[in-house]
């Protein structure tokens, strides 16, 4: 019986090899990768069943790496890191899984956000990529060389990022970028 083929993405080494010897029992680990955009292009290189993720990685986070991987025609089934081997076995039955903890965070919201709750939402998923390597210390040139952009084009995104979050510095975009968990605070 094929073992289904799992795809691990957390920039904490210790963490993915933790969950290799969770999961090689009853998983086939096909990759580990530490940022996104690796995640991105292991996604769509090896077509994974499930894809286990950490939302905060360096270069690109979990949700918009599997936003682009979703765009790109990949299927695989996601779980934004969990250890528990059920949750592996209900995602790949097409259903969800949430932990007791993540439920209990959700009884307590607001049936609808607040206005002006997350002010990442006014931007395009390559903003939101600018946004993060910036926030990450990465300079116009650096972003410009990663996204595969001039560094002008790269200027002018973060000058329309800070125009929509009505920001006037870097260091308010960083402060933004933490805020809303495209980064993890250093």
């Amino acid at each position: 019986m094929n073992r289904p083929r799992i795809l691990v993405a957390d920039d904490h080494r210790m963490v993915a090899e933790g969950l290799r010897s969770v999961l090689e029992p009853d998983f086939e680990l096909i990759e580990i990768v530490e940022i996104g955009r690796a995640l991105v292009e292991a996604a769509l290189r090896l077509r994974p069943d499930i894809i286990v993720a950490d939302i905060t990685m360096p270069q690109l986070n979990g949700l918009d790496a599997v936003e682009q991987i979703r765009r790109s025609g990949c299927d695989a089934k996601v779980i934004f890191l969990t250890m528990h081997k059920t949750a592996l076995r209900r995602v790949l039955e097409g259903r969800t899984y949430v932990t007791p903890e993540i439920a209990e965070l959700l009884d307590r919201l607001p049936a609808t956000p607040a206005r002006g709750a997350d002010e990442t939402v006014l931007l395009t998923p390559r903003q939101r990529e600018v946004l993060q390597l910036y926030a990450e210390g990465y300079s116009a040139r650096d972003v410009a060389k990663i996204l595969h952009i001039s560094s002008r084009t790269a200027e002018n995104h973060k000058a329309q990022i800070m125009a929509a979050l009505g920001v006037n510095s870097t260091a308010d975009l960083v402060r933004c970028a933490i805020r809303h968990g495209l980064i993890a605070p250093a």
